[in-house]
């Protein structure tokens, strides 16, 4: 080995060295980089060369090369802003964007996102953020057994796409449950009394024909809640109550009401053409009565609707006759149909038909549908339309009842205190307009309309890998996969180890600036080490050409 080998030995200090050095100011230079991860060079000795010694063969090292770099995949600080849909991932993973119209993916942690001109959520290079659709499902309460029950789970369809809001109404929906819940004042006298029908006294006493089509001294109470039809059209649909006059009962009470709905907006038409606008039955969408118990529990419900209609006549609309035992939904609660915008073979509930049907919860629902006919889900009622509650006041055994009723925790009651409602909900909404966008925890893209609608729309697609060191820097803060890293694997946020997503917020760069100082300091007297050798290398080569001398 000549002298000059110190010198080559020297050189390599200085190259590596001066490398190191590009790590830390690129490192240092980004310091505020959205979503940057810092560097950290590794060296490794060159390989050493054999030498004879006096014991044997000896090794000299040839000096220092760079080992790796590996970045530093450490949490960043998160950053407040004023901005929905800038993101941060907490714990693992990384976003996923793609360039419009291609199928090349790069991953980011940067989260600086906004929505284009056309609609996508892009980041600031116009690369489309990915995620995955919601199904769409509304979400669904009923007020069922012991508890209300709400389904909330969000369902995704396909493969990550493009996100991006093509649509920015929200479509109105119709109604299809009525919650309404009161309390019947026990003490409240009969208004309405029909010594012939006396369970049909409301139902008799309507008229809508008439202007009103109920007097305000014909029902102890009243309830009005505003539903909508499949065209996002309002309609005020009021329930009338009145006790019926009962003798010998054993202290249980009964009381009658009807579901009525503006004789005006009333579309339905009958099975030979008569329409029931105009007519005495107008408005009168389902009548029926409820039973309750000394204490004021419900324990019995009977509804009638007018499923079919054979005579031409306006007046057969009106024949109790024509007036059979409701049918169920599936949750097990009556139903009836108004069908407000007049749809062809759409205004009786039996099956033959193809209704809107709208449930009627009081609180009280059938377990058990089982049967057949106009009695299926009636536990065998012999009484198969209205006409048949007949005139008997003394034995209430004979009204029609559930199955298998199943109260639930919130249900009518008929305590002795003043009427009321106390609660009433339905489910169906207008059209509305995107107002806002939110990202929640999970990672799912929600918009708010105005309408008061909260629409599910995306879900984050979320990519993380076995091994985070092998992916390649490709600048503008983004990753590409290798055969080193090993294919994405993705997921939704907040769940199977990857990170939740927070909104409003950015992740910061994790360059440590006091690490970096101290990092610069090591390496510049590494550098100046290194030059040390190289000149006192040179000094030695000089006494040695002085020999000659």
């Amino acid at each position: 080995m000549g002298l000059s080998a110190s010198l080559f030995s020297g050189i390599t200090g200085l190259q590596a060295h001066g490398d190191k050095m590009s790590v830390l100011g690129n490192n240092i230079a980004n310091v505020n980089t959205v979503g940057f991860k810092s560097a950290k060079m590794h060296f490794e000795d060159a390989i050493s060369q054999d030498m004879s010694t006096a014991t044997g063969v000896a090794q000299v090292g040839r000096g220092v090369q760079v080992g790796a770099i590996y970045a530093d995949f450490a949490q960043g600080s998160f950053e407040t802003t004023s901005e929905s849909t800038d993101l941060a991932i907490g714990g693992d993973g990384f976003f996923i964007v793609s360039p419009k119209d291609e199928e090349t993916s790069y991953y980011t942690r940067a989260g600086n996102f906004r929505f284009d001109k056309d609609g996508y959520l892009t980041d600031p290079h116009g690369y489309v953020l990915q995620g995955w659709q919601v199904q769409d499902e509304s979400n669904s309460q009923v007020a069922t057994g012991a508890s209300v029950s709400t389904s909330n789970a969000v369902r995704t369809v396909g493969v990550p796409t493009d996100i991006r809001l093509e649509n920015f109404q929200s479509a109105p929906k119709a109604t299809t449950t009525i919650n309404m819940i009161t309390n019947l004042d026990s003490q409240e006298a009969s208004r309405s009394t029909d010594s012939t029908a006396p369970y049909l006294s409301l139902f008799n006493s309507w008229d809508g024909a008439a202007e009103p089509p109920l007097g305000d001294s014909l029902y102890g109470y009243q309830s009005t809640i505003k539903v909508y039809d499949a065209n996002g059209s309002a309609h005020n649909v009021t329930t009338y109550f009145d006790q019926v006059t009962l003798s010998n009962a054993g202290g249980k009470k009964v009381w009658e009401f009807i579901v009525t709905c503006d004789p005006e907006e009333d579309g339905r038409i009958s099975d030979d053409g008569v329409n029931f606008a105009g007519t005495s039955a107008a408005g009168l969408l389902m009548t029926g009565t409820m039973t309750f118990n000394a204490a004021g529990d419900l324990t019995g419900v009977s509804a009638f609707t007018l499923k079919s209609n054979g005579g031409t006549a306006a007046a057969d609309l009106r024949n109790a006759d024509e007036w059979s035992l409701a049918e169920f939904s599936q949750d097990g609660l009556p139903v009836l149909t108004a069908n407000f915008l007049s749809r062809s073979n759409a205004s009786f509930t039996d099956a033959s038909n193809d209704p809107v049907t709208i449930e009627m919860n009081f609180g009280l629902n059938n377990k058990d549908l089982s049967g057949t006919g106009t009695t299926k889900g009636w536990g065998g009622a012999t009484v198969s339309n209205a006409s048949l509650l007949g005139t008997n006041i003394t034995d209430i055994s004979n009204i029609p009842n559930f199955g298998d009723a199943e109260k639930s925790a919130l249900a009518t009651t008929s305590y002795s205190s003043g009427s009321t409602t106390l609660f009433q909900s339905q489910d169906g909404y207008t059209a509305g307009f995107l107002q806002s966008t939110s990202v929640s925890r999970d990672g799912v893209l929600t918009g708010r309309y105005s309408n008061g609608q909260i629409q599910e729309l995306y879900v984050l697609t979320i990519a993380s890998f076995n091994n985070d060191w092998g992916l390649r820097r490709e600048g503008g803060n983004l990753f590409t996969q290798t055969r080193e890293s090993g294919d994405a694997l993705t997921g939704l946020p907040n769940s199977s180890g990857k990170g939740s997503i927070a909104s409003n917020s950015l992740e910061m760069s994790n360059v440590d600036l006091a690490v970096e100082f101290v990092s610069m300091i090591t390496t510049q007297r590494g550098f100046q080490a290194n030059s040390k050798v190289i000149t006192t290398t040179d000094s030695m080569m000089g006494e040695l050409i002085q020999l000659k001398r």
